[in-house]
């Protein structure tokens, strides 16, 4: 049988309750799961690319699934979607979705990648009523502004937050 490989795409900065939600829902229909991270060049993370790949790799320690998520150096996702994931083995694209606006947008680039990589398929998984108003710009502001982030992120993540914003 062939292994059944997912790509998930974000820029995880940061990683949020939100996106594990997604990624627990991935592991339920994949063998294995690539996290690619974006780097856009017109943008300045909070955390850098390294910071978001050791927060998503200790998240996955942690939990169920581990050996089957891979989330590393060779995974920033600088250029295309379906160029990172065909260079991966993916079969699957994962894409969250929150509410209709999401699924607006994810439809029109589903589309898209179907026409440049018709050999990867797009699986949308909506997010659990707890997580769909999370998101990671909404976290930065809370977590900025001196607010409890703890419902919203795992622990190891509220953890590099609030290094980030003490010092």
């Amino acid at each position: 049988m062939t292994k059944r490989i997912a790509f998930y795409a974000g820029s995880f900065d940061p990683l949020t309750n939100g996106h594990l939600d997604v990624l627990k829902g991935a592991l339920t229909i994949a063998d294995e799961i690539i996290v690619g991270i974006g780097v856009q060049a017109s943008k300045q993370p909070l955390f850098s690319f390294e910071e978001r790949v050791a927060l998503i790799e200790a998240w996955a320690k942690r939990r169920t699934g581990r050996g089957r998520l891979a989330a590393s150096h060779r995974l920033v996702l600088d250029g295309l979607l379906v160029d990172a994931a065909r260079n991966e083995g993916a079969s699957i694209l994962i894409r969250g979705l929150r509410d209709g606006t999401d699924l607006d947008y994810e439809m029109q680039m589903a589309g898209m990648n179907e026409t440049m990589a018709p050999e990867l398929q797009t699986i949308f998984l909506p997010a659990s009523p707890s997580v769909r108003t999370i998101t990671a710009t909404l976290v930065r502001q809370i977590a900025s502004m001196g607010g409890d982030i703890r419902p919203f992120v795992p622990a190891v993540v509220a953890t590099a937050l609030d290094a980030k914003f003490k010092s």
